[in-house]
């Protein structure tokens, strides 16, 4: 299995601050035994979802504190966002002062010059690539929401974030919260001491109710395309939400089979919105190494049957794991999304003996693998992995999504999309 799936233990939490700097990593406060007593943290994209992450990461700070007795203080020091309100009204309730509340395209490059040690990443999806670039770039710890771009070069930068993260010895936490699951990890522990044989097939799905776009959007502005309520409903925004929500489920599928797909073969339409131009659902054969095919479906149409979650069919019926599932050595709350932050927070604040959590690539080669699939149901065409992400000759490898998080950032006249405007399958 590769490093960054790899368990951290919890063994060394009280170390001194000599062997923490031997580690490298944040410029901590620490008391007189050598405990951390604080860091600095922004939060980039104040919606819905980065509210949610930033209340998770205190809750992590509290439930660490109150088993390990560290006495960890973080320091809210900025927060920005595309609408410079979203970012005042989070940043009041964190006491950060008015003109560390930064708003616009470039509102993240502020954020990063106010010095954070550890970012929260939590904008509109075709932000991600250079804005976790931009963090790496400058020394900080990361973590970012999922998915983490829309199109294949921003899946490149990414990748090439986490490589550059890994040489620094930073931390990087995605918000695939089912890898820091316990039920999760206690599968994957038996898959990979062989109780469960080969993954011979299997089904992923993320079928839900209606979801945003019923009625017409006519966006005229970009703060049309990116506001909250609204940015899902735009495929070089989100990616359409095979990209966006049904990412967890591939991601799963990748992990179990330690593989990306190799081709999609799927389709999907347009049944109930009226608003932006995504699908309302999705049927994709994932045809993964050694002739696996996984089963890959996602619908958001109300009243309709739901099921989300992952099965797969193993050569043998599993049992209990010997070896320590991953995560076992850390305190746990027992909710993924606080248990994350804790493995986030303990990793980079070097509270560990291990090398630093790096999901980059397991995330990107997610989102790449749901991208794929998009772009074999908005053509009606087999789409193979090669294609997209290796050969640098082919249309698919520089297929780039527009208005991009760079024109948005560059400024000047965006064009804007047209509501019911989808691709058609077998049409180019």
């Amino acid at each position: 299995m590769d490093s960054q799936d790899l368990a951290t233990p919890r063994r060394g939490f009280m170390k001194t601050a000599a062997a923490g700097a031997a580690l490298g990593g944040l410029p901590l406060i620490r008391d007189a035994q050598g405990v951390p007593k604080s860091y600095k943290l922004a939060l980039v994209g104040c919606g819905g979802r980065g509210n949610g992450a930033m209340e998770n990461h205190m809750e992590a700070v509290k439930f660490i504190n109150s088993k390990l007795n560290l006495g960890i203080e973080p320091k809210v020091v900025a927060t920005a966002d595309f609408n410079k309100g979203n970012a005042e009204r989070t940043g009041k309730k964190y006491g950060v002062p008015a003109e560390k509340c930064f708003g616009g395209a470039s509102a993240y490059r502020q954020a990063i010059e106010a010095g954070p040690d550890i970012m929260l990443f939590a904008t509109p999806t075709c932000f991600r690539p250079p804005h976790v670039e931009a963090a790496v770039k400058a020394g900080k710890h990361v973590f970012m929401e999922k998915p983490v771009a829309v199109d294949p070069p921003g899946i490149r930068r990414v990748i090439a974030a986490g490589e550059e993260a890994q040489k620094k010895g930073l931390t990087i936490v995605a918000g695939t919260q089912r890898r820091h699951s316990r039920g999760y990890n206690e599968r994957w522990q038996a898959i990979k001491e062989g109780l469960c044989g080969r993954i011979m097939g299997g089904r992923v799905a993320w079928c839900m109710g209606k979801f945003f776009g019923e009625k017409p959007l006519n966006p005229r502005t970009p703060e049309d395309l990116v506001g909250q309520g609204r940015w899902w409903c735009w495929n070089m925004i989100s990616g359409d939400h095979i990209v966006e929500q049904h990412v967890h489920n591939i991601d799963i599928a990748n992990w179990y089979l330690q593989a990306h797909p190799r081709s999609a073969r799927g389709f999907g339409g347009r049944a109930r919105r009226v608003g932006g131009n995504m699908f309302d659902y999705f049927s994709v054969d994932f045809e993964y190494p050694n002739g696996v095919h996984i089963h890959s479906m996602c619908r958001q149409v109300g009243d309709c049957w739901n099921w989300v979650g992952e099965e797969f069919m193993y050569e043998k019926g599993g049992g209990k794991p010997q070896e320590p599932i991953p995560y076992s050595e850390y305190p746990r709350q027992g909710n993924d999304y606080v248990d994350e932050h804790i493995h986030l927070i303990l990793n980079a604040l070097k509270e560990t003996t291990k090398e630093p959590i790096n999901e980059a690539r397991n995330v990107a080669w997610a989102t790449a693998a749901n991208i794929m699939g998009r772009e074999s149901a908005y053509s009606g065409a087999e789409v193979k992995w090669s294609d997209m992400y290796e050969k640098e000759t082919h249309p698919l490898y520089n297929l780039t999504m527009r208005p991009s998080a760079d024109d948005f950032e560059k400024g000047g006249d965006i064009e804007m999309p047209k509501d019911g405007d989808v691709r058609i399958p077998g049409k180019a």
